[in-house]
């Protein structure tokens, strides 16, 4: 155990990292191409994925701190003829306070300002605006010591506070001036470029109205370029080199081989991309698994849930609406507005949901990058219809009737979540399938809960699943048990029973529970009206 190297859990600078001992994953190969071919750029990635370690590599690189960078790619930008060190402003934007009024996002901007302003020796009046301030501190740092490197670090941050805070329509007046604050001091930047010699600003989401691409037009966004696809995240080549002892490690406590140990991890952890088609591993995640050692939903819970599932619910979203979604290429390249953007953009911009080839050169299809988040989203989905408490007990109870192949228990359980689902859903349901009757809307959103439910409570489940002679609305496994789920919906007029019965000879006759050794048969039908579970039928 001694022998290991220390796991990077919560550190976020390349010094420390180099100095003491921790697992360091080379990226910085990346960070030399940058160096000799661009002045501009902008990234986003999710939030615990690498940024501001990023940042605080690159402050190394253009500080001339070379003996960190001993044996790593970026070495070899130091022996470039053209190679001299440059002073550098770091603005960490994670220490704004945004959210309460202006004269309070002013001041807090100043105070980011003059901390800089201490760190290089240069005298900047702490009454100034913040903007002015900013540009005093580029022009006189420049004038004294040549070409500078500005990092910013977390530049959405104060806007994500305040978007949290606007939400409040009586908000809006102050939300707007701390937006105007925030951009004049952003412009400053675009305006000292004489001074400067690269800029690196990075964050989790990328929309028009946050002042930096407006005015700053020249800067690079490398988010879904495919030449920067791994900068950020770990690939599967450098889990398994990087962190080899690690998993022999976990393994060995866990009591299984490793190629077991990483296939469980690859389907936790692994999945996010932000070009289609490289995959990389959540490196908070997969630093907290190797340090419990135990499977876990680590990156989703380090944030804010609630947030998150208050937004879902306003905008009625279900967690299976985005699953294979097809988008257009530029959906996340082309910024818009923070507000009015839509659920699918908002929640790809924060890393919830991820990028998969469509097999067409103009689009992509959105998923859930991996069972963590895919879980935790459809938990969030019950947690709107029962609430927190009610969920983990609803949870519980789930897991027992497909454990113990209770099918009384699993229609008490589903009948629980379908009266939770708020009337107006349903409404808005029913009058989608007027609009496009070859859809059945009521069914998917019923099906779409039931599948949240399933997945929220642990339960490793699949739609659509294709078989040989057709599909199984759902298949879901826990314990000893994969029950084979056929759902209909029993409209006016309709024989619930025979739907029942019907459902169950589909399963039999299509032959959906062949290829699983121990499956239990469950055909459900579901009033239409009622909104409850009217008829089912059950085979082991």
């Amino acid at each position: 155990m001694s022998d290991l190297l220390r796991l990077p859990l919560g550190i976020q600078t390349f010094p420390e990292m180099r100095r003491d001992g921790y697992v360091y994953v080379d990226k910085t190969k990346y960070l030399a191409d940058m160096y000799k071919d661009g002045k501009w750029y902008f990234l986003s990635r999710p939030r615990r994925f690498g940024k501001s370690l990023t940042v605080s590599t690159f402050d190394a690189l253009f500080s001339g701190r070379r003996e960190l960078f001993a044996g790593l790619a970026a070495e070899e930008v130091f022996d470039l003829p053209n190679y001299r060190p440059h002073p550098v402003i770091h603005m960490d934007m994670s220490h704004v306070t945004a959210n309460r009024d202006v004269l309070t996002a002013e001041r807090s901007l100043t105070s980011v300002v003059m901390e800089e302003a201490e760190n290089h020796d240069i005298e900047v009046d702490a009454n100034m605006p913040p903007g002015d301030a900013f540009r005093r501190l580029i022009t006189r740092l420049a004038r004294r010591d040549g070409r500078i490197v500005v990092l910013v670090d977390e530049y959405d941050k104060p806007y994500l506070d305040l978007m949290r805070k606007s939400n409040d329509a009586g908000s809006r007046p102050s939300a707007e001036a701390i937006r105007e604050a925030i951009r004049n001091f952003y412009i400053q930047i675009k305006a000292s470029d004489k001074y400067l010699r690269f800029v690196f600003i990075t964050g989790i989401s990328k929309f028009a109205r946050m002042g930096v691409f407006s005015a700053m037009n020249n800067m690079e966004d490398i988010s879904m370029d495919k030449h920067y696809a791994a900068m950020l995240g770990y690939t599967q080549e450098e889990l398994e080199h990087y962190f080899a002892p690690h998993i022999e490690a976990a393994a060995a406590e866990m009591g299984i081989e490793p190629r077991v140990l990483l296939d469980k991890m690859r389907a936790y952890y692994d999945g996010f991309s932000f070009d289609g088609k490289t995959m990389l591993y959540n490196p908070f995640s997969t630093v907290s698994f190797f340090k419990k050692r135990d499977f876990g939903n680590y990156w989703f819970e380090s944030g804010t849930p609630s947030f998150i599932a208050n937004y879902l619910k306003e905008r009625c979203a279900t967690a299976e609406q985005f699953r294979g979604l097809e988008v257009s290429k530029d959906f996340a390249a082309t910024p818009g507005e923070i507000a009015s953007a839509s659920a699918a953009s908002f929640l790809y911009q924060s890393g919830y949901l991820s990028l998969r080839l469509s097999g067409r050169d103009d689009s992509y299809l959105l998923d859930y990058p991996n069972l963590e988040v895919l879980q935790s989203m459809s938990k969030l989905m019950t947690i709107n219809i029962l609430g927190d408490i009610e969920t983990e007990t609803a949870n519980m109870e789930l897991q027992r009737a497909i454990e113990g192949r209770d099918p009384s228990a699993v229609i008490a359980c589903f009948d629980l979540i379908l009266a939770g689902i708020p009337y107006d859903d349903y409404v808005r349901a029913n009058a989608k399938s007027i609009m496009t009757p070859d859809v059945k809307y009521d069914e998917w959103l019923c099906r779409s809960s039931l599948l949240s439910y399933l997945r929220g409570a642990g339960i490793r489940v699949e739609a659509e699943v294709h078989g040989a002679r057709g599909r199984a609305d759902m298949v879901a496994t826990r314990g000893n048990w994969t029950w084979v789920i056929e759902l209909k919906i029993a409209h006016k007029g309709e024989d619930a029973e025979k739907l029942a019965d019907d459902a169950m000879r589909q399963i039999v006759e299509m032959g959906y529970a062949r290829p699983y050794k121990t499956p239990a048969l469950l055909s459900v039908v579901i009033d239409g009206t009622k909104h409850s579970v009217t008829a089912f039928r059950f085979m082991a």
